[in-house]
């Protein structure tokens, strides 16, 4: 029913929202893409070769996955054709890609644009190979999640990934300008309200003109919102933020790798992005807890007492007063020296662990709880380190077949510098007491 009235022409004058009508009609209008859309850029440059090849659109919402596979479409006389993952299944695949081979037979190509493919299982995934490999169909997948992980390595094989990057002020900005023209009227707007649209839009194009929409619905005549009004009118957009997927794992690694960079002021940035987003305040605190024993480690052992305690003090406060203690350890951590030592040691010895196999102990230091144990040498010369001199004998703790092997490298920064001297000590003395032997 709805294509007679489009066929009638009766839709023109329907309601469209904003982001719908302000979308580019050329390839070159898009916004905030240039690295795939401008004079150099990776799309333009497969238009010029006239060969389009099936790709996998990653990146935000709001980015312009949809308007480019459409504009593509046009630029290369394809047929556009789209689906939802969330909507389709094999069924559905089928008369797709029925409909194109018989498109296909009168001359004309289908571009298939498919939204949300991540969604896809892997069976429905592999659907979609042999309509690719004999170019039934140019897929267009568009997803906001790491291909790498959703998708699989057969189709990802035949397909090339475009990276779409969150649109950055001053794009967003060049959007509220386009959308200001179209409707003949400025945002009612002062600089500072202006600004703090562009950050609720959180590089979201289609997100900043439907707040645009909302400011000028929401406005009186004759009225400019500053920054405060705004936010009590359209209220804040929550952050691109899904706990169990990219997100969660990009700002972890980033709050990661700034306390391990000893950077307080990143490593709190990146805190306050997470504690904002909703993120699990424990699994923050375990992973802190992790960083003091993967790189902290004995350059101050008093990392992992300070890194428990603020689990525990979260634990105990709550939110939102528990936070300050994840943000204290956070910049302890960050300001902490640094040594991986141990954890390259233990990496190390598990190595060495699990490739030599169960060899047993020197019978010296095993325990002997039965005559017949006694009788065949167990704990036999054995030395009780704390009787011996320095409380240190010097003996051989290591199978007779491997042999003395060497972890642990300690530094020179914190406590460590203390550990390595006293190892260097125990090492002499054991020479010491070889030699004596």
């Amino acid at each position: 029913m709805s294509d007679l009235f489009v066929s009638a022409g009766l839709e023109t004058g329907a309601p469209r929202p904003l982001a719908d009508r302000l979308r580019p009609r050329r390839l070159a209008d898009v916004v905030g893409q240039e690295h795939l859309t401008g004079p150099d850029g990776a799309l333009t440059r497969l238009l010029a070769s006239r060969s389009l090849g099936s790709l996998v659109f990653w990146g935000p919402p709001g980015t312009g996955k949809t308007t480019v596979a459409r504009l593509l479409a046009h630029e290369t006389a394809l047929h556009f054709e789209q689906i939802s993952a969330i909507f389709s299944g094999i069924a559905d695949l089928r008369k797709v890609f029925e409909a194109a081979r018989r498109r296909r037979s009168t001359g004309q190509g289908t571009l298939l644009f498919v939204d949300e493919i991540h969604r896809f299982n892997r069976a429905q995934l592999d659907a979609f190979l042999p309509v690719m490999e004999d170019g039934t169909v140019t897929l267009v997948g568009a997803t906001t999640e790491n291909p790498s992980f959703e998708l699989n390595a057969a189709l990802l094989s035949r397909a090339r990934v475009l990276l779409f990057r969150a649109l950055d002020a001053a794009a967003l900005a060049r959007l509220l300008a386009r959308a200001e023209a179209m409707d003949g009227q400025p945002l009612p707007l002062d600089e500072e309200a202006r600004a703090a649209l562009i950050r609720m839009a959180d590089g979201d194009g289609r997100a900043a003109l439907t707040l645009a929409e909302e400011v000028w619905r929401s406005a009186r005549p004759g009225e400019t919102l500053d920054a405060e009004t705004l936010q009590t009118l359209v209220q804040r957009r929550a952050p691109i933020y899904d706990k169990a997927q990219e997100g969660h794992y990009n700002l972890i690694s980033a709050l990661h790798k700034t306390v391990r960079g000893s950077d307080p002021d990143a490593a709190l940035y990146y805190l306050c992005r997470m504690l904002d987003a909703g993120e699990d305040r424990l699994f923050i605190a375990r992973r802190l807890v992790r960083m003091a024993v993967e790189d902290i480690g004995l350059a101050d052992p008093q990392a992992l007492v300070v890194a428990n305690a603020a689990k525990d003090a979260f634990d105990f406060l709550g939110s939102p007063e528990g936070e300050l203690a994840l943000a204290q350890v956070t910049v302890y951590l960050a300001c902490a020296p640094k040594s991986n030592a141990v954890y390259t040691a233990y990496k190390a010895a598990t190595r060495v662990a699990k490739a030599a196999g169960s060899l047993a102990p020197p019978r010296t230091i095993l325990n002997a709880p039965t005559g017949l144990m006694k009788r065949i040498g167990y704990g036999e010369g054995y030395r009780y380190d704390h009787d011996e001199p320095e409380a240190f004998s010097g003996q051989d703790y290591w199978p007779e077949a491997l042999g003395r092997q060497h972890f642990y490298e300690p530094t020179d920064r914190g406590m460590e510098t203390r550990y390595r001297d006293r190892l260097a000590y125990w090492e002499r003395l054991r020479q010491e007491r070889r030699g004596e032997d």
